[in-house]
């Protein structure tokens, strides 16, 4: 019998590498490596990501809008992306709306954060941080790293299979499902010095005095420590950015090993300065003053919002919308304050105006999903909430007012497929697995609905809608004998 389970997982393993491996060339190396995805996978996966990573990501906020901001700036990605080894793929550039500073790149998107171009010196900083995370996707490490995800959600899976009827089925295709995902959360040390060789040689091919990585390493890690400061060190926001950060080389090691790099680099004419400071000082004055409005108002409004302190968070609302009327999260911090204060009729207005500035602004949009459900209009929460999940499609609050919204009107299968979903990241959720408990039940599945209301009733015994779900689990058990 093990011999049988061997030769089945040695099968599965086979027909793996058969039918998904190839070796592809990478192209920065030269070399051959395991690749399970093609290049249009690479595309698909970037297209796919984006906006969740744009609206969900390090900070989250969407895309900070500034035509002309945007406009020189993609022209300095576009000339990197020209010099990368990889000018094939398509690419885009966002500023992320986020005070978090932070850079990243997937393919077919490159974006920083507000939070660290407001506080770069010069182009040649700019250009350099974003040759790096330009770099990851010439190298193909986030390529890489998914491929290493699927075998090994393959080979876990396998073992599963081989293990059927034992102990250990379970707990196979558990870690499995865990190691893939784990795989694909940060680059290896060996992949961010990787990108530092590249961000380097793509600057200096560019004319940039590559001296300036240096500069921007060593401003990078003051951007951090103020940033810490800004949200007041609380234990968990820090932890957060320490583990942004986490596989990066410490600053010295790492200036160290940049030195190293830049001395092996062959040299190029560097144009003029070989910063470009001016021009670029010029071009972000006005990001710079508008991050200190967040950094001062916007962002202390939204703490205080989430700590219920609706007096403080008011008022920090107020003081942002004092200095400029014309951005959407401003006003959209507004609506939700007035959600949470009951004021339906002004939260409208403040979500209203923030899509009248910007129409895609999503949490406007789940903000008038949220209000409608509120008031009992759920036709209109629905419409609302399905267009959130186009612009954030892995939104959770959209997902659980979306499928509260179809609860309330009966329409349980729809309201299974939002809200389980829900349940399954927020396992712990005080309501959610009675509700589910009770669509269960309206579809005729009463195995799943004995067991959601079971969890219910377990989470919170001592709740109303714990009590009312162990009373359907055992009305449950009593006329259907589970």
């Amino acid at each position: 019998m093990k011999t049988l389970r061997f030769l089945l997982v040695f099968f599965l393993i086979l027909i793996t590498f058969t039918l998904f491996g190839s070796c592809a060339v990478n192209p920065v190396t030269g070399q051959s490596q395991l690749m399970l995805l093609s290049e249009a996978d690479e595309i698909a996966m970037g297209r796919e990501v984006y906006p969740n990573a744009l609206w969900g990501g390090e900070g989250g906020g969407g895309e900070y809008r500034d035509d002309r901001l945007k406009a020189y700036l993609k022209g300095l990605v576009i000339n990197i992306h020209k010099a990368s080894h990889r000018p094939n793929l398509p690419v885009d550039f966002a500023i992320q709306d986020s005070s978090v500073p932070n850079a990243w790149a997937i393919p077919g998107y490159v974006v920083m954060t507000r939070g660290l171009l407001a506080n770069l010196n010069n182009e040649a900083e700019f250009v350099y941080v974003m040759g790096h995370e330009m770099g990851h996707v010439s190298a193909r490490h986030s390529a890489s790293q998914m491929s290493k995800g699927m075998l090994t959600q393959m080979l876990l899976g396998g073992a599963g299979i081989a293990l059927a009827g034992t102990d250990y089925s379970d707990a196979a295709l558990t870690l499995g499902s865990l190691g893939g995902s784990l795989l694909l959360l940060k680059y290896s040390r060996s992949d961010e010095l990787e990108a530092d060789r590249l961000g380097v040689q793509y600057m200096t091919r560019l004319g940039y005095d590559p001296r300036n990585a240096l500069n921007a390493q060593r401003n990078i890690e003051k951007i951090g420590n103020e940033y810490g400061r800004s949200i007041g060190q609380e234990p968990g926001e820090q932890s957060f950015f320490q583990d942004l950060l986490s596989t990066h080389p410490r600053t010295s090691v790492r200036v160290e090993e940049m030195q190293n790099i830049i001395n092996s680099t062959p040299r190029q004419p560097i144009r003029g300065d070989g910063t470009n400071r001016q021009q670029f000082q010029s071009a972000t004055a006005d990001i710079r003053k508008m991050h200190s409005v967040y950094t001062n108002y916007y962002d202390k409004g939204v703490r205080t919002l989430k700590k219920d302190n609706l007096p403080e968070a008011t008022s920090y609302a107020q003081k942002a919308l004092a200095q400029d009327q014309k951005r959407a999260p401003f006003h959209a911090l507004n609506g939700f304050i007035m959600l949470k204060r009951k004021n339906y009729s002004e939260a409208e207005k403040s979500f209203q105006q923030a899509l009248r500035i910007d129409p895609n602004y999503q949490p406007a949009v789940r903000g008038m999903g949220a209000k409608s459900y509120f008031q009992g209009n759920y036709t209109e929460s629905v419409q609302y909430l399905r267009r959130s999940l186009t612009l954030f499609p892995e939104d959770l609050s959209s997902f659980y007012f979306l499928g509260m919204s179809y609860y309330r009107t009966k329409s349980y299968q729809n309201a299974i497929a939002y809200l389980k979903p829900f349940a399954d990241a927020q396992p712990k959720h005080p309501r959610v697995h009675g509700i589910l408990g009770m669509c269960y039940e309206g579809v005729g599945d009463i195995n799943n609905a004995y067991a959601e209301h079971m969890k219910q009733s377990q989470i919170d015994p001592k709740s109303e809608t714990g009590k009312a779900s162990l009373e359907r689990s055992k009305a449950l058990r009593l006329k259907y004998g589970r």
